[in-house]
């Protein structure tokens, strides 16, 4: 499984996007369509940003009864992504049906990962509000332990618990990680971050970056900055 970099493109209309991606002359790389533009543009955009052989992230994080889910992903499976999520929340059950929905007849299929807790979310927030009584890592660890039970290919976590899902889940179990900010920089609304350096050492097979590369001054160098300090 190679490692890889994936632009968060949380950019609000069509055009912002390929102004973005018009930047990258040499390299194509991997793109995340998140909730914010999808809404705006619909699965247009993916086809065209497909075409332009970018690989995509669908980050849509369905959550609702299993059967909705299952003929949502069904949909989405005929976009041509390769990868999209859901929250684990949602049970095994409905991690099964999703999966059910989004294979193909032929049996292929995107990646699917869940997403077990948001970066955004502290361990306090999690206990007061959601009510979850364990430590964010034990919760974090048992929904891996879900999602790998009910078929996917892995988790998004923050890159502080990347290794304790692999330790739990296997090596092969995939972590896709959110919340990377270079040393230098500022961390905005998450409060679970880490650098491209050390999600790397930490085992992240995928590391998300929005704002350190879409607001940099250069993008593109901000972009192979990453792409050095993850992949090497």
């Amino acid at each position: 499984m190679g490692k890889d970099v994936i632009i968060a493109c949380d950019f609000s209309s069509a055009q912002a996007t390929f102004d973005f991606l018009d930047k990258f002359t040499e390299e194509k790389p991997f793109v995340k369509i998140g909730m914010e533009l999808y809404y705006a543009e619909g699965p247009s955009i993916v086809r065209e940003i497909k075409k332009r052989g970018h690989k995509i992230f669908l980050d849509l994080k369905l959550h609702d009864i299993p059967n909705t889910v299952k003929k949502a992903m069904a949909v989405l499976s005929k976009l041509d992504v390769d990868m999209t999520n859901l929250h684990a929340a949602g049970t095994i059950d409905m991690m099964k049906a999703a999966l059910e929905g989004l294979t193909r007849e032929d049996g292929t299929r995107p990646i699917l990962i869940a997403v077990t807790q948001l970066t955004s979310t502290s361990e306090e927030r999690m206990q007061k509000e959601l009510l979850i009584h364990s430590s964010i890592n034990d919760t974090i660890v048992k929904y891996a332990n879900n999602a790998k039970e009910a078929g996917l290919d892995g988790v998004v976590c923050s890159p502080l618990e990347a290794g304790m899902v692999k330790e739990s889940c296997g090596s092969g179990f995939m972590t896709v990680t959110p919340g990377v900010r270079f040393a230098d920089g500022d961390v905005g609304d998450q409060v679970r971050v880490t650098t491209p350096q050390k999600a790397k050492e930490i085992g992240s097979d995928y590391i998300v970056v929005g704002r350190p590369i879409t607001t940099a001054d250069d993008p593109v160098a901000a972009y192979r900055r990453c792409v050095e300090e993850f992949v090497g």
